[in-house]
């Protein structure tokens, strides 16, 4: 039985639930964090937290208490639903209140905590041989370095590429710049053969494995361009990565039906998944105990 932290309380994942006057549910007026678990440890969990809290300030919404709190309830909610590789959902909402724009003057956040089974090494093998994307116009709101629960723009994007027999959108702004995919940071091998990411100016979110694979890399001596990437420069790039906490690195060969480079997942793409998965199984952090 799958167990769920709402609110001060671990229930049965079936019976969780909030109030619906909860400003998440009435506004998305809220914050997120998605972390990865790999054999009992947490990936890079204090980036995480880290984003969190900035996306908390950027709400001008007070954390519900401290890390050292936060960090037991998740080992906890880990110990109890028995998970070694997995996805902890983080979620704080600024609580409930009668429904109205303003802040409210008295309301105490929500926190949900959840998990569920998932295999980094299984979904980043899945991808391995490349995937489709297309692109579209990026209709998010202006702040998408916030990590917000308001996602419906990403939703449509999505779905959009879902239908279109894709697997996500690539985004691109008024001024034909790319931000990100619908759910990850973008990168490319442009046509002179540099690789490239989109630089954290606002316009994008902070991706932790973003970050993560610019410190592998560069250790490795790979040279990255932060860069503004226009849309003509993705349809001409070699290569065209997508990265993400859960998958890793995913590898595009197809862009609005037309062959990314070759066709075929290319060397650079390969090296950075190698990189990240083994960066991910290496890690030296304590395991955290399964409930008995």
């Amino acid at each position: 039985m799958r167990i769920a932290y709402v609110n001060g309380a671990y229930v049965p994942h079936t019976q969780a639930a909030v109030h619906i006057d909860d400003r998440g549910y009435q506004f998305a007026d809220g914050v997120y964090e998605v972390i990865c678990l790999v054999k009992g440890k947490f990936v890079d969990f204090k980036e995480h937290l880290d984003r969190l809290d900035l996306s908390l300030s950027g709400l001008r919404m007070p954390s519900p208490f401290d890390r050292h709190l936060l960090t037991h309830i998740c080992h906890e909610v880990i110990r109890l639903n028995r998970i070694k590789d997995g996805i902890v959902y983080i979620q704080i909402t600024r609580g409930v209140a009668p429904r109205y724009h303003g802040f409210p003057d008295h309301a105490e956040p929500s926190i949900v905590v959840t998990v569920k089974y998932s295999n980094q090494r299984q979904a980043a093998a899945k991808c391995a041989q490349g995937l489709v994307a297309i692109t579209l116009p990026d209709s998010r709101w202006a702040r998408p370095d916030i990590k917000s629960i308001s996602l419906l723009p990403n939703i449509l994007s999505k779905q959009h590429a879902l239908e279109a027999g894709a697997y996500d959108a690539i985004l691109y702004n008024s001024d034909g710049f790319v931000t990100e995919s619908s759910t990850t940071n973008v990168w490319v091998v442009d046509a002179k053969g540099q690789l490239r990411t989109p630089p954290l100016s606002g316009k994008i979110l902070a991706g932790i494995t973003r970050q993560r694979l610019i410190t592998l890399l560069t250790a490795e001596g790979v040279v990255i361009n932060e860069s503004l990437l226009s849309l003509s420069e993705l349809r001409q790039a070699q290569e065209i990565m997508l990265s993400a906490s859960v998958s890793g690195v995913i590898p595009i060969v197809k862009l609005d039906g037309h062959p990314v480079g070759d066709g075929q997942t290319g060397e650079m793409a390969k090296l950075m998944g190698r990189l990240y998965l083994d960066y991910a199984s290496s890690l030296n952090a304590d395991v955290i105990p399964i409930a008995k």
